[in-house]
């Protein structure tokens, strides 16, 4: 696994420790990563999503493939045992 060397700010710092005196995390090293990953997740979903408008503004949507939607939707909340 490779290493990391980074400078935090003192504050960035005393609210890590809290998280991980409060037992949200483990170590200073697992709130490094876990950061990291969910930036790297967050990234991941922002190009997706951005794919899927791309799709959408390439190939809109016509009027007569959406007709019949709304009660197509209503019959199928209808049909829940709710």
């Amino acid at each position: 696994m490779a290493q990391l060397v980074t400078r935090l700010s003192d504050d960035l710092l005393a609210e890590v420790d809290s998280l991980i005196a409060d037992g949200v995390l483990e170590s200073r090293s697992e709130a490094v990563r876990a950061g990291l990953q969910a930036l790297v997740e967050q990234r991941r979903r922002e190009l997706i999503r951005r794919r899927i408008a791309d799709g959408y503004e390439a190939a809109p949507q016509h009027e007569d493939e959406l007709s019949g939607l709304d009660e197509a939707t209503a019959g199928l909340v209808l049909e829940e045992p709710w």
